[in-house]
């Protein structure tokens, strides 16, 4: 069979939320009509949640069968060192219709103690949001262990949390340890560590179809909490054309941002895979050997043995991300 490798595309792996709507449908053509349709998994190795490649001829393979059997070429020599089978990202798309939960995510080493599991810190870039739409992130000002348990036992923990108007292109990261939760009207991608683990602090007393709450993680969400952290979840960013603007640089993942009016020849010198997230306009991808196009709300994989290429466009936006 050919050994080379080429962009990557995957199968959607798509998860109807209590909170979810029809935007991912509706703006994306993601291919569910399901009213309540909340998040597109785009690029996953969770387990039971493995990404299928869509495009050229591994279509049909899974994400963990090309780590297995190209190793750097896929991930890049660093990563491969330091991951090994596990792939390191988890990349989707969201589609809040209603308020997420009030949550947070553990660190690597409590994850990995609780769970066997890696922790999730993760970022966000709006790419639409409706009128009045908002974002929770962090608190109103510094709080300690006992005060939030005070305001927690009270029912009043909404009071001190900080509340962001948001509008497309805003960005958040959100480091594990950071309380959070996407407000309705809000449209956005999703960059993080492979990861599944949630714990919910407070759901608005919401109940499902049946009538049940869903299950709250107070008793070990606690010991998860960072109440040390500086705010500094907003990220701040260049946007010039046809240039690669830096917006997170952190231990588990580099994300730039790249608005395109014209052509930028690109070299991967990171020694990694990189994965491009179409936000706006349609964008493509020029290689020695194929030539793809990734529209709004679509992401494309290229493997680490990919070191040349163009990115080309009349005013496509892309969020580009490596590790």
């Amino acid at each position: 069979m050919n050994n080379s490798l080429y962009p990557l595309k995957f199968e959607p792996i798509l998860k109807d939320k209590i909170w979810g709507g029809e935007k991912l449908h509706q703006l994306f053509n993601k291919a569910s009509k399901s009213k309540k349709l909340g998040e597109s998994w785009e690029i996953s190795a969770v387990p039971d949640n493995i990404s299928v490649v869509s495009n050229g001829i591994l279509k049909g393979q899974s994400l963990q069968d090309l780590v297995l059997r190209f190793k750097s070429k896929l991930l890049g020599e660093k990563n491969w060192k330091q991951f090994g089978e596990e792939f390191p990202l988890l990349i989707k798309f969201i589609d809040a219709k209603e308020n997420l939960s009030i949550q947070l995510h553990p660190n690597d080493a409590l994850a990995k103690e609780r769970h066997n599991a890696s922790g999730k810190t993760e970022m966000w870039y709006v790419m639409q949001a409706d009128d009045e739409a908002k974002i929770i992130v962090g608190f109103k000002e510094k709080v300690d262990r006992e005060i939030y348990l005070r305001h927690l036992e009270d029912k009043t923990l909404t009071d001190i949390l900080n509340v962001d108007d948001v509008k497309e292109g805003d960005a958040y990261f959100i480091e594990s340890g950071r309380v959070h939760a996407i407000g309705a009207g809000v449209l956005l991608a999703e960059i993080q560590q492979t990861s599944d683990v949630t714990y919910r602090v407070y759901d608005w007393d919401r109940v499902d179809s049946n009538g049940n709450k869903r299950e709250l993680h107070n008793d070990i969400a606690i010991d998860a909490f960072d109440f040390e952290m500086d705010d500094n979840f907003r990220i701040c960013y260049h946007t010039n054309k046809n240039r690669t603007n830096e917006m997170v640089i952190c231990p588990f993942f580099t994300t730039n941002y790249i608005d395109l009016d014209s052509e930028i020849k690109k070299q991967n010198s990171y020694d990694s895979f990189i994965i491009y997230m179409c936000v706006d306009g349609d964008v493509e991808i020029i290689t020695n050997t194929s030539n793809d196009i990734i529209v709004v709300g679509e992401t494309i994989l290229i493997p680490a043995s990919i070191k040349e290429f163009t990115l080309k466009s009349t005013g496509g936006k892309l969020l580009e991300v490596y590790v």
